[in-house]
């Protein structure tokens, strides 16, 4: 296997529901020789290898890469070199391997980053990047609602440090949609209600799982346990007051 060249595959297996998994993504783990997935160190559970089990070889090793839920920047960033190491390994041994990722690889993904540790130690290796469903865009379909339309635009921001981003632009887009809207919930619905928006709110948690449930009246939130899935999508009003979600 020395002059073969292995593959890296980023995968993006959709929001939750196993349907959702594109058919090119369950193409590629259906022949990929190693599946790799993200877990805390604090578990092994991972939501991402449930939903892309069925289109996984019985045969076909599954190997969980354990991340610290830290914010200290040095802790992550050895995380994510010893991970790109054991990725690269494996390349360089001529197997093709894919990362799965919850939603889509580029967006808000632990793959991101290994993606470019890789590049930066490997610069040689093929890497193939299958986008997915993202967690937003599934949450719109659930609704019924589009997201944007004509000459409006779109927000996709993290919620994980509350609606500080939000409150400092100067000209806010028509949708505004929160990802990691959990922790800091208080503080984002705070910020919507500031922009006169939270009456246009709405929030979705488990988006495409048996426990999905959508809040009407996003306050609710404020005094619930947080809830890891969560998103809140947030429209501006149209001139005829019309435009809820």
């Amino acid at each position: 296997m020395e002059n073969k060249k292995g593959i890296l595959y980023g995968l993006g297996v959709g929001p939750g529901d196993p349907e959702l998994i594109t058919l090119k993504a369950a193409r590629v783990l259906n022949r990929v020789d190693i599946v790799f997935a993200a877990a805390s160190t604090k578990n092994s559970y991972s939501l991402a290898i449930s939903i892309a089990k069925p289109h996984i070889p019985d045969l076909t090793p599954i190997r969980m890469l354990r991340f610290p839920m830290t914010r200290d920047k040095k802790e992550t960033q050895k995380a994510w070199k010893d991970h790109a190491l054991t990725i690269i390994k494996e390349l360089e041994q001529g197997y093709n391997v894919a990362f799965i990722t919850l939603g889509d690889p580029m967006t808000y993904s632990t793959y991101g980053y290994i993606l470019k540790t890789i590049q930066t130690l490997a610069p040689h290796r093929p890497v193939i990047s299958i986008p997915g469903i993202s967690s937003y865009q599934a949450s719109a379909a659930c609704l019924n609602t589009p997201l944007v339309e004509g000459e409006e635009s779109l927000l996709i921001t993290s919620g994980a440090r509350g609606g500080e981003r939000f409150r400092q632009l100067s000209v806010k887009p028509e949708t505004v949609v929160f990802l990691k809207a959990y922790r800091n919930v208080k503080d984002i619905t705070s910020a919507l209600d500031d922009a006169n928006r939270l009456e246009n709110s709405v929030g979705v948690t488990n988006c495409g799982l048996p426990d999905q449930e959508i809040i009407r009246n996003i306050r609710e939130l404020d005094n619930r346990p947080p809830e890891y899935w969560t998103i809140i999508i947030a429209r501006q009003k149209k001139e005829n007051g019309t435009y809820e979600v």
